[in-house]
């Protein structure tokens, strides 16, 4: 697909600032596309939006197709008479500057459950039509992802693997039982999704009116502990128990000396070829009712991907296997027709992958904060970009800005001050100004580097299993100086959404 030049900001919508411990997609979202599109942005980045589980992170959730349900604003059920507004009075004492989710968490399914409660007391026929519609519209997956979420709060939240064996190896009749006992959890559950995918289709809609494309992510892997693993085993690397015989990783990197184990249960890509990808154009298909754009996560994993024994404490002793190479995005092309996707090629980058990306015209990802190691040749050195690339001043598994040049040695530091011709002092805004100058197509910078903080703003240490994805920016931050100054970069560069 063939991208407009144009910028934006990667912001997640639980950094949203507002009283309720997590940002959401209500009207403070409504106001963050206000200010991009005010600052002349033509681009929103989040991350996954799926139901975080386990560590909160997007890329571990409960489902590849459902929505998170703690982004559900409390604002928007008032207004639809889900609640009443004496129901958000009370509750715990949220921390401005980050998320707490073992306060959040508990506080907002309350809230949804009075909501559904509400719901069908009151029987709005505009919301049981809606309720009903999307009820038929999604029960592809919408079925078995409420069906899992009931059992798995009803089985105390642990590991679908921890299940009774009949539930675990999804045997009709036991399903039938369970359908029948959890009737109304599961309503529940269908009932939360539907709020999700209400508010978040407004949300694009009043994005898309103000000329703001939103740019999604899809993890390559999904999380062992999911509705689609428990649903479709078949489609993976798992032993009868239900448990991974290999996994999901990296090899020793950048980001770490013993390498990524990420755990995701590994595809068997033989059998989703055999069914000519259905269950991925479906994915896909679904991901595109959310966003407009897509950054395809660890997009070296579909020419080649580090596989590692399940028994393995790290990633080094992994080995490389074959993806599904053009074959699959031949499939893929075919269903959707021009993909809308931003490759992330970073780490690893033989020349499969290069070829795979070039051959379907997809763009790659440039790190700035990669570039400055004293090499002029390196390639992510704003002189050496080309067009069809995503620049990015660092992503949410980089340090911030501010932070990476606090903490690279002298050495990178003193390379970067003579390559930009700065000193030092305004390292975020020097970053970004390399990154929205650059000939390629898109420019994104975190929204923290927009508003120069340190590392104690980084959303995520790979690597790290707790203390992620906390990050909250404050209201004072919707400054009208901060709006004019994006505006003038993006008027400068040639990269305004007019």
């Amino acid at each position: 697909m063939k991208f407009r030049r144009s910028a934006g900001i990667l912001l997640h919508p639980t950094s949203f600032p507002g009283p309720y411990g997590i940002g959401d997609i209500g009207p403070t979202a409504h106001r963050w596309v206000d200010f991009l599109a005010e600052a002349g942005c033509g681009l929103w980045q989040t991350l996954p939006l799926g139901p975080t589980g386990f560590g909160d992170s997007p890329y571990q959730t409960f489902s590849a197709f459902a929505g998170n349900p703690y982004l559900i604003s409390p604002d928007r059920l008032v207004e639809d008479g889900l609640i009443y507004p004496e129901d958000l009075e009370e509750h715990p004492d949220f921390s401005e500057d980050m998320v707490e989710y073992g306060k959040v968490i508990p506080w907002k399914l309350d809230l949804l459950d009075k909501a559904y409660d509400q719901f069908q007391q009151t029987k709005s026929a505009e919301l049981q039509a809606g309720f009903q519609k999307f009820n038929q519209e999604q029960t592809d997956w919408l079925d078995d992802f409420a069906l899992f979420m009931a059992l798995k709060e009803a089985q105390g939240g642990g590991s679908w693997t921890e299940w009774p064996e009949p539930l675990r190896s999804r045997e009709q009749l036991a399903l039938r039982e369970a359908k029948a006992d959890y009737g109304e959890a599961i309503q529940r559950q269908k009932f939360r999704q539907f709020l999700f995918f209400r508010q978040w289709s407004a949300l694009r809609h009043y994005a898309n009116g103000k000329r703001i494309q939103i740019i999604g992510d899809i993890p390559i892997f999904v999380a062992h502990d999911s509705a689609e693993v428990w649903a479709r085993p078949e489609l993976f690397y798992m032993d009868e128990e239900g448990n991974p015989t290999v996994v999901a990783g990296v090899p020793p990197d950048y980001f770490s000396e013993t390498g990524q184990l990420w755990g995701n249960p590994l595809y068997r890509w033989e059998v989703h070829a055999k069914h000519g990808y259905a269950w991925w154009i479906h994915r896909w298909q679904a991901v595109l009712q959310l966003v407009d754009i897509v950054r395809l996560d660890h997009f070296r994993g579909f020419a080649a991907y580090w596989e590692v024994p399940a028994s393995e404490d790290t990633a080094v002793n992994g080995r490389w296997m074959p993806g599904p190479g053009k074959h699959f995005f031949k499939f893929l092309r075919s269903a959707l027709g021009e993909l809308p996707i931003i490759a992330e090629d970073l780490g690893v980058v033989t020349p499969d992958v290069v070829e795979l990306r070039e051959q379907f015209g997809l763009p790659g990802m440039i790190v700035l904060q990669f570039a400055y190691y004293g090499d002029p040749g390196e390639l992510f050195l704003p002189h050496n970009h080309i067009e069809n690339r995503v620049v990015y001043t660092g992503t949410h598994d980089n340090d911030t800005s501010r932070g990476w040049y606090e903490r690279v040695s002298e050495e990178e530091r003193d390379f970067f001050r003579r390559y930009m011709g700065v000193d030092g002092k305004a390292v975020a805004w020097d970053l970004i100004r390399a990154a929205w100058s650059s000939v390629a197509v898109f420019a994104v910078a975190p929204m923290q580097d927009f508003l120069n903080l340190g590392n104690e703003a980084r959303m995520n240490y790979p690597g790290n299993p707790s203390g992620n994805w906390t990050w909250r920016m404050s209201e004072d931050d919707f400054d009208e100086d901060l709006r004019k100054r994006i505006r003038e970069y993006n008027f400068l560069y040639q990269r305004t959404n007019e």
